[in-house]
């Protein structure tokens, strides 16, 4: 499976959604409808100055990609730009914005609505391995910093997994033609991009715009169009054993 995440769709689907005495501004980047075993999805969130998101989990994997204003997870400051990992079922937060807001992607592989309060632990935790991760803030290059860039830059900014958990930051001067090989034991990828543009699988992606391909198609022939891309591989890990069963029942 290729999905594609487009501007253009956002455009469509950004919306205001009142939640907890303020205002969300949620736009679907992504939209793969809603199979519970895959069904990627991306979406922008737009949070207010200063409102603070509760502790909670969620049911599935996901990254987050932190893109505009301030804030913090927990004792961890977050700012332009900072990738941020939750496995299913792990607890996270606060998520506290600061006096502009913060903005951020959440990519998942299965659609998911809401989220689950630390608070309500007992009644809807499952019992499994819980993990997160996080990034140190990433440095998004001007245009000219890109165009002095001669070779490949290749490296994590999340460690690589066993389970092909990881974050890889890839910068590609312009012109030059790669193939992203999936991460050994992961369920499949969703390449973001931070700047520039790429064309792959048939269709150009620009700023932000995203895609994910399981693990059993190529991403091949990526190519980095004038001006050149730097762009985040996120590799997702299959559902962890005790919650995969969960799922099936």
């Amino acid at each position: 499976m290729i999905a594609f995440g487009t501007q253009s769709q956002a455009a469509a689907r950004r919306r205001a959604i009142p939640s907890m005495g303020v205002t969300f501004v949620k736009a679907e980047w992504m939209d793969s409808g809603e199979d519970p075993v895959l069904s990627p999805t991306v979406s922008l969130i737009e949070q207010p100055a200063g409102f603070e998101f509760m502790p909670h989990f969620h049911r599935n994997n996901q990254f987050q990609v932190f893109v505009g204003g301030s804030g913090a997870i927990g004792a961890h400051p977050l700012a332009p730009v900072v990738v941020h990992y939750a496995g299913a079922y792990t607890g996270y937060g606060p998520l506290v914005a600061g006096p502009q807001g913060i903005q951020y992607f959440t990519m998942r592989t299965v659609a998911e609505a809401g989220f689950i309060p630390v608070a309500e632990y007992r009644e809807k935790m499952i019992r499994g391995p819980k993990r997160h991760a996080q990034s140190q803030q990433i440095e998004v290059r001007d245009v000219e910093a890109m165009s002095r860039l001669r070779e490949i830059e290749d490296g994590f900014v999340i460690s690589l997994g066993d389970d092909g958990m990881g974050a890889r930051l890839l910068r590609i001067p312009a012109g030059r033609t790669l193939d992203v090989e999936h991460p050994p034991g992961c369920q499949g990828q969703f390449i973001f991009v931070l700047a520039g543009a790429v064309e792959v699988a048939g269709r150009q992606l620009s700023r932000w715009e995203q895609l994910y391909a399981t693990r059993d198609e190529p991403i091949a022939g990526l190519r980095a169009t004038e001006g050149g891309a730097q762009m985040l591989c996120l590799g997702v890990p299959p559902q962890a054993d005790p919650y995969r069963a969960k799922a099936s029942t």
